[in-house]
């Protein structure tokens, strides 16, 4: 196996390393974080821990982070860093990809409860101009369709010229470049039919979110990121959550992340830790922990983020692909009954879900520094199941 540090947008130094069983099997670790009256230690989590050691056999390693009304446990396993062996760590940094959706549909329906805004106003309204040519129409696609992914629009990263240098080898040419929101727009209308025949069914869209961002923006005359972090981050003392716009880095505690850039057969192996996330921008930047998500979460399901008229428009879906997508919350039936309400991540090198109980009262996040994997629901079935 191959492994490649990339550097300046360049293929750097070729580190060659075997790495045999002994590595991909490192010691798991875990730890039960007792809350008053609790009883210390990891019973009722062997079969996550069993699921989680399954789904990185062959990739990198993975992390979780359970909480429930009387304690907390984590867990990592597999490796942190391919090159040195050094474990993963429970408490890493990662790149929380599109749970990002999540916090900038909550700051949407604060600002509707507030009366700033409604979620049936048109795109045209907030965003004159920005969603027009070749038949567009911003007048008739609204806020509410943004966040639910009902609008019809495209992705950017369905236009091949896009995906030519954010996908494959060309990602390791373009990793540092700054992408811009009007470029993301400009590539999804390219991909969209021009009646937009698309809209009103639920089609999974990252520039929804990019426009959600700029919506924000217009009502609140404030950058995306500063609400969310004036509204969210630090009401709930999410201190190890960033979004880090075009900043590369990631802060520390965190893994390496790795990536197969052509197929997940393919054992070339790049390291993709550093990268411009403004690729993703309002739609997936955000950088958390397992600890800030699980309490982003519980507090959002428990009611301490929006009045309950706005929880339950979150929480009314559409169907999408076998669940229910509702305003940057998704809804998961597992086998034994239980719903577990919240959202995938997932960008280069970096995988993640997180969610809770529909009264918040139980959370479980999952990460991995690989972009491949095996079954990783697998894990979410047996936390909440096992």
């Amino acid at each position: 196996m191959v492994i490649r540090t990339v550097r300046s947008g360049l293929v750097g130094v070729v580190v060659a390393a075997v790495i045999g069983g002994s590595v991909l099997a490192s010691p798991a670790v875990a730890a039960t974080e007792a809350r008053p009256g609790a009883t210390a230690g990891t019973a009722g989590h062997e079969k996550t821990q069993a699921a989680l050691e399954d789904a990185v056999r062959g990739g990198a390693g993975a992390l979780i982070r359970s909480v429930d009304q009387h304690r907390v446990w984590k867990s990592s396993v597999g490796v942190g860093d391919l090159k040195t062996g050094a474990p993963r760590g429970a408490d890493d940094t990662f790149r929380a990809g599109s749970i990002t959706k999540t916090f900038v549909a909550t700051v949407l329906l604060q600002l509707e409860a507030e009366g700033k805004l409604s979620l049936d106003d048109s795109v045209e309204r907030w965003l004159p101009g920005v969603v027009h040519g070749d038949g567009f129409d911003g007048s008739k696609i609204t806020v509410r369709q943004l966040l639910n992914h009902t609008s019809g629009l495209k992705d950017a990263w369905d236009d091949q010229e896009f995906l030519s240098k954010v996908t494959g080898k060309g990602f390791l040419e373009h990793r540092y470049d700054t992408w811009t929101r009007e470029q993301f727009v400009a590539a999804a209308l390219r991909q969209t039919p021009a009646n937009n025949s698309g809209q009103g069914k639920h089609d999974y869209s990252n520039v929804n979110y990019t426009l959600a961002g700029m919506v924000i923006e217009k009502v609140t005359g404030k950058p995306w990121a500063a609400e969310i972090k004036y509204r969210i981050l630090n009401p709930l003392s999410l201190r190890s959550t960033v979004l880090p716009g075009t900043d590369p880095r990631m802060p520390a505690p965190h893994s390496r992340a790795y990536r197969k850039l052509l197929a997940p057969a393919d054992q070339e192996i790049f390291d993709v830790t550093e990268f411009n996330p403004s690729m993703f921008t309002s739609a997936g930047d955000m950088i958390s922990t397992a600890e800030d998500l699980n309490r982003f979460y519980r507090a959002l399901l428990g009611g301490r983020l929006l009045p309950q008229q706005q929880l339950k428009e979150m929480k009314t879906t559409v169907p999408a692909d076998g669940s229910g997508y509702g305003l940057g919350l998704s809804s998961v039936a597992l086998s034994c009954g239980v719903t577990v309400w919240g959202h995938i991540g997932r960008v280069p090198g970096s995988a993640t879900i997180a969610g809770a109980t529909p009264d918040g009262s139980r959370s479980t996040t999952v990460n991995f520094n690989s972009d491949w994997y095996s079954n990783p629901l697998r894990v979410v079935e047996a936390e909440f199941c096992g």
